[in-house]
């Protein structure tokens, strides 16, 4: 079995090609969509300062084959490993008044198992129906063996509206890190 807590060497770097760019500035539409835990969750809705919401393609488990050349598409490879740096950090990021959902394409039932086996304290929330594709956000896609799956970004808003994008998200392990650098930075705006 494939280990996915680590990334293997030589994944190919994605190259920003601009799919992000209309999201900042832009205000979280009110959707509602199910959490890996069953309750709803409101998009827009969040009661601390910032919102944290990363964007990942789809984690692996137990049972879960690795697509065909998944390792081969830049920016694939890594959503374990996002998740548990999002996870390690989660209390260091709440106190930087953050609240973090991660948010996937894939099917409920395995965010909902990863989130259990991995130990996953915020929502992952589902959006199998592509309903976050349409504008406003518009989130950027890629097909492969036959699935519509997200682009890996990071969204950082707050009442307000989007305030920065992290985009392309490379390597997934440090996405955490560099979330956090930026919140202390904006702590004094």
């Amino acid at each position: 079995m494939t280990d996915l807590t680590s990334l293997p060497d030589n994944l190919p770097v994605p190259i920003d090609d601009g799919a992000s760019n209309h999201l900042v500035g832009i205000k979280l539409p009110d959707v509602t969509l199910r959490s890996a835990s069953g309750e709803v969750v409101a998009l827009d809705r969040f009661s601390t300062r910032w919102l944290v919401l990363y964007v990942y393609p789809r984690t692996g488990g137990p049972g879960i084959q690795l697509l065909d050349d998944w390792d081969l598409i830049p920016g694939a490879r890594g959503c374990t490993v996002q998740a548990c740096a999002f996870r390690d950090q989660h209390a260091e990021l709440r106190e930087l008044d953050a609240t973090v959902r991660g948010l996937s394409a894939q099917p409920i039932s395995e965010q909902t198992e990863f989130a259990e086996r991995m130990h996953i304290p915020f929502p992952l929330l589902n959006d199998s129906n592509h309903n976050l594709t349409e504008p406003p956000l518009s989130l950027p896609t890629f097909e492969t063996d036959g699935l519509l799956l997200y682009r890996r970004l990071t969204i950082v808003a707050d009442t307000i509206g989007i305030r920065h994008v992290f985009y392309p998200v490379f390597p997934p392990d440090r996405n955490a890190a560099d979330v956090i650098s930026f919140l202390k930075a904006a702590r004094g705006r």
